[in-house]
Parts: C-alpha cells; structure tokens; sequence
C-alpha cells in the first residue's frame, strides 16, 4: 500500500510552521475594555505526515501569561478549503475556522454563534508574520480585536 502523500495545498501550511514572537497591539473591546500591548508567541509544527499544522499559543502581558490556546490546522482538497480547529483557556466549546489562501495571505472565519471572527496570517515578508483578529457581532460590521507582528525565531 502507498502512503497517502500531502497535496500541495496541505505544503502551504508550511509557511506558518515554526516559533514566531512579536507585539500585539490589542484594541479596546467588550474583552479588554483598556486595550493595551501584548507579546505574542506562536509555535506552529507540521503533524500527521504534513497532513495538519498544530499550532501553541500564549500571549503575555507585564510578565504574565493571559491566554494560551491550541489550533489544529487542515486543508481539504475535496472543498478546497482550510480549516482551524481552535481550544483555548477560556473553556468556551472548540471553535471551527474556515477559510484560504489569497497568495500570501490566510485567512480564516468563524461563524457565530453570538460572534462572528476572522483571523488573517500575512506572510508576504519572509521572516515576518502580521496577525489581524477582527470580531463582529453579525458578520458585517467588522471591529479589529488585535494587529501583531511577529518575528521567526
């Protein structure tokens, strides 16, 4: 039997893979009323045959770690999509993102309930990685949660 080999759409994922750390700027919102400045830090490693990227998460603000999530990251070929399946510290159920490439740029959206989010990963500059959440209670009117860039360790 042969073994199923990665797509070139699941190579994609690829661009993500690695330790990132950088600034978060967070926008004032119903999370963080004052807003303020985070450091963020992303480790992504391909998994399951180059299959899915798994993804670890902490922010830190004044020396302490505030949230820490987990993302398992795939691309269905059938659909031609990606998809984000995100936990976090927050205790909500797992969170379901989809979405895709535009070159070099992901993103990914979830729908509801109650929120609607959108997370862009821009990787046109190698070495770098700017991150874009934006958050809208009906999927129209968009308000930015955070912008960060971060730096390949």
């Amino acid at each position: 039997m042969d073994t199923p080999k990665p797509s070139a759409g699941h190579l994609l994922l690829e661009k993500l893979s690695g330790s990132w750390e950088g600034e978060e700027t967070m926008h004032p919102s119903q999370w963080d009323p004052k807003g303020g400045v985070a450091v963020g830090r992303n480790k992504h490693r391909v998994s399951l045959g180059g299959f899915a990227l798994l993804s670890d998460y902490e922010q830190e603000r004044d020396g302490t770690i505030t949230f820490t999530g987990h993302g398992v990251y795939t691309y269905d070929p059938n659909e031609d999509h990606y998809t984000l399946h995100w936990f976090d510290c927050m205790g909500s159920p797992p969170e379901v993102f989809v979405g895709g490439f535009e070159g070099d740029v992901l993103t990914l959206a979830h729908d509801g309930p109650g929120m609607h989010a959108r997370m862009t990963y821009d990787l046109s500059t190698p070495g770098i990685m700017k991150g874009m959440m934006e958050m809208s209670p009906d999927g129209a009117e968009w308000k930015v949660l955070f912008e960060a860039v971060y730096k390949r360790t």
